[in-house]
């Protein structure tokens, strides 16, 4: 299910902004905190019940996120630093967009926290791995590139079909989702380093 194994295909997709970005004098790291700007005015519009204006910035932070690697690549100034500033970024954008949607009401905040924290540990497991010596992992049921995605379009359902489907509305129930598939993919990411540890 995961997005992540297209990221060549995105790239491509992304060529001619990365292009736009390279002559505006966009640098990776500009491009790093933009996203995570983005990804704040999404959570606080999440927060208020600004569903339009919070399914554009979720947008807008997958797009500025995807440019920073790819800006970086191509003039040439990719580095761990970087790296290391874009990975800690996207958990905060992770951390606001999360909290910013439970906190809006969208589900209970035990679910709210069952959703971050399974969130946030696979995407811990798949940067350990390469802490570890495994390499980075990206694979599994949940990657970022997929929340995001479905961050958009349960906004865009929940705009078109505001009423609540057993309690919770699209979000409430995306955000169950992101918990158990959050969970699932780090005990996934997890045996497959432990296994490769051998």
């Amino acid at each position: 299910m995961t997005l992540d194994h297209f990221r060549p295909r995105v790239n491509e997709i992304f060529e001619p902004l990365v292009a736009v970005a390279k002559r505006l004098g966009l640098t990776p790291n500009t491009s790093t905190l933009i996203a995570l700007f983005c990804s704040v005015a999404a959570g606080i519009f999440f927060y208020l019940g600004s569903m339009e204006f919070a399914v554009v910035m979720v947008a807008l932070n997958a797009v500025f996120d995807a440019i920073d690697g790819a800006l970086a690549r191509e003039l040439g100034v990719a580095s761990p630093r970087g790296d290391f500033l874009d990975h800690v970024l996207d958990r905060y954008a992770d951390i606001f967009i999360i909290t910013g949607i439970f906190a809006g009401g969208a589900a209970p905040w035990q679910i709210g926290v069952f959703a971050l924290t399974g969130v946030l540990m696979s995407s811990y497991i798949g940067t350990q791995a390469q802490a570890v010596g495994v390499g980075r992992i990206y694979g599994g049921m949940l990657g970022r590139a997929d929340r995001l995605v479905l961050v958009m379009v349960a906004g865009i359902l929940t705009i078109l079909m505001p009423d609540a489907i057993y309690g919770f509305t699209y979000l409430g129930w995306l955000l169950c989702i992101f918990g158990v598939f959050g969970h699932y993919t780090a005990v996934q990411r997890f045996l497959r380093v432990w296994r490769q540890m051998e």
